[in-house]
């Protein structure tokens, strides 16, 4: 890995805590901002050379919100770049821990995932000489408190870094709004602070997004989500006739007994997925409900002459899936169902022209207009209109966002 020279923000990033430094004084650093602005990879550098230079035979804790977005968002670049500087990095994979050494010193990094509340329990007991956090704003509170509870060592310090999110969230109020209080230095980004990053590709990131994720991920704005979630779909650029034939089709489907059962047959041409059919059925407008049985007769129909073999579905609906593998006729692949990344993924497909519909799929055409988020101010949608909109998002996320970022689970739906 090679550094021609780094922004401002990054040199203030990488050398805080140094002798000589205004700020070294400080308990706390916390990295924000938009994507691709070089946050991490200074930061985590920077931690890492902090505790060489300032501990011997101590332990420290690396935090993501799962073990594998950790290595893959800071592990791997860092340990990638130390011996270049004179390092010498040990990752043990079966437990989790990096051994660093320099000058005579050696260290422990404890690997650490914050999935969810019951995530608090896997750092207690450990005392720590500091702590970075990795996408801290996506970890429950509990969770990062206790890891900061374990750093009792004199001289420790915590690190932070993250994407923005709603302006209610905890780690925005009792981090950033109160950051000279909690004697942090705060640092916010943009891609300008990256001097790695071309114009071009500016203009490519600039380009994915819209609306909060717009005013979050290139602006670098703690913003709430408010109106339309697909503020960017339009009718001349997203609705067009399906081809007559495509390369491959794929069903989605969101599930449901009393709620609607919404399912999409996509087909894929020149590059760009067509919604071509759907099937959706509404139990209460009809007043009566249908068996998963005769859902699944209305996927075959859907299915019928295109040779899809696959079914992506919400992972709840256990009895359908069932049927289905069952049946024999498809392969039933529970969907990846994150509603942010999900919805994250759609907006990118919707501006990037990769993906349509067909005119005859009125049902997801009537959500389009309908979907919202909720008043609340959270990061959270309405639970109405939202059937189409699900299965759609089960799709993308799935199937089309997945070949970019892991092959093998691309390669297990297309089989």
């Amino acid at each position: 890995m090679k550094f021609e020279r780094f922004s401002p923000k990054q040199l203030r990033t990488l050398t805080w805590w140094c002798d000589g430094s205004p700020y070294r004084s400080r308990d706390a650093i916390i990295c924000d901002g938009a994507v691709r602005s070089g946050k991490t990879l200074c930061l985590t550098l920077s931690f890492a050379a902090w505790a060489m230079c300032r501990f011997d035979g101590r332990d420290f804790a690396l935090c993501g919100k799962t073990i594998l977005s950790l290595r893959r968002n800071a592990v791997t670049p860092l340990t990638g770049l130390l011996p270049e500087l004179g390092f010498r990095a040990e990752m043990h994979h079966a437990r989790n821990l990096l051994t660093l050494t320099f000058a005579g010193r050696s260290n422990r990094f404890h690997l650490f995932g914050g999935r969810d509340e019951s995530s608090a329990a896997l750092i207690q007991g450990i005392t720590l000489a500091g702590v970075l956090f990795d996408e801290v704003a996506l970890m429950p509170r509990s969770f990062v408190e206790q890891a900061l509870a374990r750093c009792s060592v004199e001289g420790s310090k915590f690190w932070f870094n993250c994407n923005p999110e709603y302006p209610g969230h905890w780690f925005y109020k009792e981090w950033i709004c109160r950051r000279r209080e909690r004697n942090a230095l705060y640092m916010h980004f943009t891609m300008e602070d990256n001097p790695s990053l071309s114009p071009q590709m500016r203009a490519r990131y600039r380009g994915l997004y819209a609306g909060a994720f717009y005013d979050r991920f290139i602006k670098g704005e703690w913003t709430a989500p408010v109106g339309l979630v697909y503020p960017m779909f339009g009718a001349e650029k997203h609705v067009a006739p399906a081809p007559e034939r495509c390369e491959r089709y794929v069903l989605s489907c969101d599930y449901g007994t009393v709620n609607p059962t919404s399912v999409g047959l996509w087909g894929m041409q020149g590059g760009v997925w067509y919604r071509v059919r759907e099937y959706y059925y509404d139990a209460r407008a009809a007043g009566q409900p249908r068996t998963d049985g005769e859902h699944y007769r209305a996927m075959e129909a859907l299915a019928a002459g295109t040779g899809a073999d696959t079914v992506v579905i919400d992972p709840s609906a256990a009895s359908l899936i069932a049927l289905i593998r069952r049946e024999g006729r498809f392969r039933a692949v529970p969907a990846r169902n994150e509603v942010l990344p999900g919805i994250a993924a759609v907006s990118a497909a919707l501006k990037e022209g990769r993906i349509r519909f067909d005119p005859l799929c009125k049902d997801i055409l009537r959500e389009f207009g309908l979907y919202r988020w909720d008043e609340s101010g959270r990061d959270e949608v309405r639970k109405e209109d939202d059937h189409a909109m699900d299965d759609m998002r089960y799709f993308v996320a799935t199937v089309m966002s997945q070949r970019r970022q892991d092959g093998f689970y691309v390669r297990a739906v297309e089989r």
